[in-house]
């Protein structure tokens, strides 16, 4: 029969219309992420022991970290003295968290970061710290939900 692809295509569309909508008013409505959406990260610096096993195993070397000696003498270890990440060649992979083995870095659900210039996306230790965002209950075993 000639048109039956046409007629198909037409009942698919006609279906699709009268379905309820899915998608949200961004700004206006906020969205629900899932429980394992990976964005930005938050650190907890008076957890980081400066392992450096976020930065050896991030996959774009995006992770800067530098630690000192610990100024108490009596106290083993180091204290972290920077932390950057450069967000513009981040690709929030989650294995900085993951390998992690005091969860000094989480992901947290927030993933609004434009900006103007690059150079604006490297950020540093203060702004990680200071981030509002609450990190994922995935990343948090110490907080009972």
């Amino acid at each position: 029969m000639f048109g039956g692809g046409v007629l198909k295509g037409l009942t698919v569309t006609l279906k699709e219309m009268i379905r309820p909508k899915v998608t949200t008013r961004y700004p206006d409505e906020t969205y629900t992420f899932p429980n394992r959406f990976r964005g930005i990260q938050k650190l907890y610096p008076e957890k980081c022991i400066v392992c450096n096993q976020c930065a050896m195993v991030c996959p774009t070397q995006c992770i800067t970290i530098r630690g000192k000696p610990h100024p108490d003498p009596a106290k083993k270890g180091k204290v972290l003295e920077t932390f950057e990440i450069h967000f513009d060649t981040c690709i929030l992979c989650d294995l900085c968290t993951e390998v992690c083995p005091t969860e000094a870095i989480v992901m947290t659900n927030q993933f609004e970061l434009a900006e103007y210039t690059r150079d604006a996306l490297q950020k540093d230790m203060t702004w990680l710290t200071e981030n509002p965002a609450e990190a994922r209950e995935v990343n948090l075993p110490w907080r009972k939900t």
